[in-house]
């Protein structure tokens, strides 16, 4: 396929997942194993996704607070929990090899798709978090960090899965505190891709400008529309990815 036709796609397939990524999440289980078919290493690709991440969240976050929905001490506090596991597990992802990184892929791509076959609960608390946080939230924020930074593929579903159960928030505000967090972890693991040299810029722009688009208008659409649609095919699609990277086909 020529260069050119790559980058095209990148963008096209970055803003489907930008508006997938802010509205549930799961959106790198198509991005990573594209950047693998385009030829670049597991760790590169891994590297090059991240730049795609911080702009699709940079933009989710401007885009819900133009529709005023926005919670910022409260994310902040809780993004910086993640950050010492992030760079712990970005430093770990640029050091085990390929195979190794895609056979964990593929293993926690089936295990994205157990969870998105669960129905969602109907109990959320129709308002935001105002009063004291349950310290739980805390650890959890570290090992989800831990996870994002080293393999980052759905982390937005358990992030929105950690926010309900522990601080019974609505599914909006969990969107919001969701692109918020990953946005402040993907930073120090993106500077630990680029100083090991494992981020292909030109894709990596590319994607970016795509997420972006994709993240401004995902934040504009109410959270649950077309969800079980996506969820379907979506289920279709990490499930095939996961078995090839497997080597079942």
């Amino acid at each position: 396929m020529p260069e050119i036709w790559k980058i095209l796609l990148l963008f096209s397939v970055g803003t489907i997942t930008g508006f997938i990524n802010v509205m549930a999440g799961g959106g790198s289980t198509l991005i990573l194993p594209l950047l693998i078919f385009f030829g670049l290493d597991a760790s590169v690709a891994n590297g090059t996704n991240r730049l795609g991440l911080l702009s699709q969240n940079i933009f989710g976050i401007l885009s819900f607070k133009n529709e005023n929905v926005s919670q910022f001490k409260l994310s902040l506090k809780m993004a910086l929990f993640t950050l010492p596991g992030a760079i712990i597990g970005a430093f770990f992802a640029t050091k085990i090899s390929n195979d190794v990184f895609e056979k964990m892929l593929g293993i926690v791509m089936i295990g994205i798709v157990i969870t998105m076959m669960v129905p969602n609960s109907k109990k959320y608390i129709n308002k935001k978090i105002t009063g004291k946080v349950p310290w739980l939230i805390y650890p959890v924020m570290f090992a989800l960090g831990f996870y994002g930074g080293f393999i980052q593929v759905g982390i937005g579903f358990l992030l929105m899965i950690s926010l309900h159960r522990v601080l019974k928030m609505n599914m909006l505000y969990v969107n919001f505190h969701k692109v918020f967090i990953v946005m402040i972890y993907t930073i120090p693991a993106l500077i630990i891709f680029a100083i090991t040299g494992n981020i292909n810029w030109i894709y990596g722009i590319s994607l970016a400008s795509g997420t972006g688009l994709g993240a401004w208008w995902s934040a504009k659409v109410a959270v649950r529309k077309g969800e079980k649609v996506i969820k379907m095919v979506l289920t279709i699609a990490i499930l095939l990815m996961s078995l090839k990277l497997l080597g079942v086909f």
